[in-house]
């Protein structure tokens, strides 16, 4: 470990360079599916090595430490589900989006259970979470929320509009927590209806 950290980065390009893409994104695959599965604590990089088919040495190589790894990794599977959402219509963008929260939120929620308390006691590793599966949701729902404002179906002044993308996040979030099943497409969709467009004046 103490070699690789000397290394001069011109170095370290040459030996990543070595993977391809798809290989690089298998080892990326691997590690999440095993947190999701066993939980953060339990994966280790020899298990990922095993999986994969690898030497352990290729993902120290590449990743000197598991945080690193899995920081990588999250940030491989960075999406934002809500792009391309433009019916014209504020209350149907915010329907659509929450469909296609819940459409995956038992893969993303399960993955921010699995890791836990880690992602608290690893600053890289929340802000790879974060910038993975946190911002990019959070910054799409703002673009939605600004084009109605834009077209004149609410006022910019309102007071609920710098809450919804916190009680979009919030509900996907809370469920498993409350009731014990995770917040799926009918269940998000609902939410909007009940707390979400009355709140704005929409219907």
């Amino acid at each position: 470990m103490t070699s690789q950290a000397a290394d001069r980065p011109d170095q370290v390009a040459s030996r990543r360079s070595k993977l391809t893409r798809e290989r690089e994104q298998e080892f990326f695959d691997a590690v999440l599916e095993q947190i999701r599965a066993c939980g953060y604590d339990s994966v280790t990089m020899e298990g990922v090595a095993a999986s994969t088919r690898c030497s352990k040495s290729t993902l120290y190589r590449q990743w000197k430490t598991k945080p690193q790894f899995v920081a990588a990794a999250l940030r491989s599977c960075r999406e934002v589900r809500f792009a391309g959402i433009d019916t014209g219509s504020l209350a149907e963008d915010l329907r659509r989006a929450a469909h296609a929260a819940g459409d995956s939120s038992d893969k993303d929620q399960g993955l921010l259970q699995a890791l836990g308390h880690a992602v608290m006691q690893d600053r890289e590793l929340q802000r790879a979470l974060r910038e993975a599966l946190v911002d990019p949701e959070i910054d799409a729902l703002r673009e939605i929320l600004r084009r109605g404002v834009e077209r004149g179906e609410v006022r910019a002044d309102h007071p609920a509009l710098e809450y919804i993308p916190a009680q979009m996040y919030g509900v996907l979030r809370a469920r498993p927590v409350i009731e014990g099943e995770y917040a799926d497409s009918d269940y998000l969709v609902r939410f909007v209806e009940a707390a979400v467009l009355p709140v704005l004046g929409l219907t």
